[in-house]
């Protein structure tokens, strides 16, 4: 089961519909035509790769249709060296499965994954040379290996290279890996029934075949003539043997705004067609009607600290700089603002907007301004801002503005967590968010999804602690379709995820989750919470975490430990048998090589009393959308796993300014899950002190 949910905050601000998408910018690259995608996905002519990239932060969404075949596939250029594309595959020529009370209607789905390197930039005499693999951790409909070469000239690119695998069975040449080694001299066949397992041990092994083609760039704008010469020879194609007439495959590609259109003819006996959709993920955006920042150029600050027009001051900030104070410490060199930031992402705009306004307001012995951001009333941030060298830059008095110069982030010492003072520690908290759950390549119905309100709510009784709970009403689906239930097959691993169906079709009402939850910090780096209630779906129970995490580090360190039961499916507030102790000791490091990108690895117990590691990889872009992997490696055998092999996902998390008018904090996230087993399963605990403490060094802000 593939699940992807999108939650949408309704009270966070006005839906304006979809984000407007710049035009992918030209690659970087003066001397290559600008690049489209192939038949799978990824970077290519039809069915073959070029070793040409996107533009870094292009993300290409395609459908091509080929007669046997349906592939609906994305293409994401991480970083300027490195491409990766996830594919759906539908076989109109099977089935979903053997059994064909099983399959229905549903023909064979297959999953794959794409992983291409560029190992040499294009210079005016010398090539793109990349090396890629595809279909590296699929079933092995489509693997292969490659190295392939592109060089521009005027309005053509051409393209050569060799493969091995589903790229080289037409067995052109002999590998030189071959003349190294015998074992490289034949390749497994077959198809993996398991899928999800990388086959190093099959790389470059077999056969191998040249590749090749041209692309024109014609008069015609946006029209572009794609001509190339494959190396795959269809005789032990998954849709079965196809007939080859010619190894010759040519079509048209016609590029309007962010849409290509592509009409082609393969193999001399098949029509096929596509269309893909781009956006940049660094230039993505959306137009605001927001006030712009307070001018302070004609402005007369208060003449003394009693003469603050302290309502005026608040109302400022509120609507021109989105902070909602809830503590003012103001004396008559320093102000101290405690608050919130509620609209802006950029940090250099929410300051700028926030020190404005204290610069209008603030008499001119305050040679001091401090912002304080806390979370749940514990201070995480304090930016100290030098108010005659802000005031300066702010009125343009010197050669090259430059406000961020002004100020610095620091941990709020002693004297300012003293002086703390909220005007309310406790109260009522609610809200609610639109959510949608969806889950592909079904024998039931491809599509199913799931959609409908999901109501938050609770009381903070003190600065330390607080019950919440959530809870969701479904207004539209079609999960009832599900039949496969596994509540009765034999497995070597305990059910803890794979009764997802009997959850999600337990009822229109549903009750998440309803715990109390206590955090705390222990001087300027370390923070702990606990937490006991009905913490996800699945699982109800107790839990504890601590954090090390010092300001703008490049790292963070985290231990939690929890101690769950498994929640009744059928009542709600009722208990299963199972019970597990689960926990992890984690890593956050943002390495300086890998910009804007940050790994964490967690080592400990998963809910299924396995024990391994848990991977992630995540990559932020200039709009604030990040993208990531994970995987988990633990102890339990690809047999034991079943279908998928261990357990991995992706995700892209979207920022909510990027769907409305006005500026908006918060984020939605999207995970795709291809195949969601029992091993390597970790509790969503509904407390992260990563995300707590998000403001100390801000990745996904």
């Amino acid at each position: 089961m593939t699940a992807l949910n999108l939650r949408l905050a309704v009270a966070t601000a006005l839906m304006s519909g979809v984000a407007v998408a710049d035009e992918v910018p030209a690659a970087d690259n003066p001397y290559s035509v600008s690049p489209s995608q192939m038949v799978q996905g990824g970077v290519g002519l039809w069915q073959t790769p070029t070793a040409r990239m996107m533009p870094e932060g292009s993300l290409s969404l395609n459908y091509t249709d080929n007669q046997e075949y349906r592939f609906w596939s994305v293409s994401l250029q991480l970083f300027p060296w490195m491409e990766a594309t996830a594919r759906y595959t539908d076989t109109r020529t099977r089935l979903y499965s053997n059994v064909d009370s099983f399959s229905g209607d549903q023909t064979l789905k297959d999953k794959g994954l794409d992983v291409k390197f560029r190992l040499w930039e294009e210079s005016y005499y010398l090539p793109d040379i990349s090396l890629g693999f595809r279909d590296f951790g699929g079933t092995g409909f489509f693997d292969s290996e490659f190295v392939n070469m592109s060089k521009s000239v005027g309005p053509f690119d051409f393209h050569a290279g060799v493969g091995w695998g589903y790229m080289g069975t037409h067995d052109d040449v002999t590998s030189p890996f071959c003349k190294l080694r015998d074992s490289y001299c034949e390749r497994p066949t077959g198809f993996s029934g398991r899928g999800g397992k990388v086959d190093y041990q099959n790389f470059f092994k077999g056969p191998m075949a040249f590749f090749g083609g041209v692309e024109y760039r014609t008069p015609i704008d946006g029209l572009t003539l794609k001509a190339e010469y494959e190396g795959n020879n269809y005789v032990d194609d998954r849709a079965g043997a196809l007939q080859q007439d010619t190894r010759w495959n040519v079509g048209a590609l016609y590029r309007w705004k962010g849409f290509d259109f592509t009409l082609n003819y393969q193999r001399g006996n098949t029509v096929g067609f596509g269309v893909s959709y781009r956006l940049n993920m660094h230039t993505v955006k959306q137009q605001k009607v927001v006030r712009p920042p307070m001018d302070i150029t004609d402005k007369e600050p208060a003449a003394d600290v009693e003469s603050i027009n302290k309502l005026r001051l608040v109302s400022n900030l509120v609507t021109n700089a989105g902070f909602v104070p809830n503590d003012l410490d103001i004396d008559e060199t320093s102000a101290t603002i405690y608050g919130v930031q509620t609209s802006y992402r950029d940090d250099e705009e929410a300051i700028e907007r926030v020190g404005r306004i204290l610069a209008s307001e603030m008499p001119e012995s305050v040679k001091e301004y401090h912002i304080v951001e806390h979370t749940g009333n514990h201070l995480m941030v304090d930016t100290v801002v030098d108010a005659d060298e802000f005031k300066q830059h702010a009125k343009y008095e010197v050669p090259e503005t430059d406000l961020p110069s002004t100020y610095y982030r620091t941990s709020p010492d002693a004297e300012t967590r003293e002086n703390f003072t909220p005007k309310t520690e406790s109260g009522m908290l609610y809200g609610a968010e639109f959510f949608w759950t969806q889950s592909i390549g079904n024998p039931e119905a491809f599509y199913m999804y799931q959609a409908g309100l999901m109501f938050t709510g609770g009381y903070q009784f003190n600065r330390n602690f607080g019950v919440y709970g959530t809870v969701s009403a479904t207004l539209l689906e079609n999960f009832d379709k599900f039949n496969f239930k596994v509540d009765n097959e034999e497995s070597a691993l305990p059910r803890v995820r794979t009764q997802t169906r009997e959850y999600v079709t337990n009822g229109v009402m549903s009750m998440n989750s309803l715990y109390g939850n206590w955090f705390d910090t222990y001087g300027d780096d370390w923070y702990y919470a606990g937490y006991a209630g009905y913490l996800e779906t699945m699982y109800a129970g107790v839990g504890a975490e601590v954090m090390y995490r010092p300001l703008d580090s490049r790292w963070a360190f985290g231990i939690d430990a929890n101690y769950v039961q498994q929640r009744d499916f059928e009542n709600e507030f009722g208990l299963l048998d199972y019970k597990a102790f689960t926990g992890f000791a984690s890593v956050y490091w943002q390495p300086e090589i890998l910009p804007d990108a940050r790994i964490r690895l967690s080592a400990g117990q998963f809910l299924a009393r396995d024990k391994g590691v848990n991977i992630e990889f995540a990559k932020r872009f200039d709009s604030g959308i990040v993208v990531g992997a994970f995987a988990s490696f633990t102890n339990v055998s690809a047999e034991e796993y079943g279908e998928g092999s261990f357990t991995k996902g992706f995700f892209i998390s979207v920022p909510f300014d990027l769907f409305v008018l006005k500026p908006a904090t918060g984020r939605g996230t999207f995970p795709w899950i291809p195949i969601a087993r029992d091993g390597g399963q970790m509790l969503n605990r509904p407390v992260n002190l990563i995300s707590t403490t998000e403001k100390r060094s801000p990745f996904f802000d």
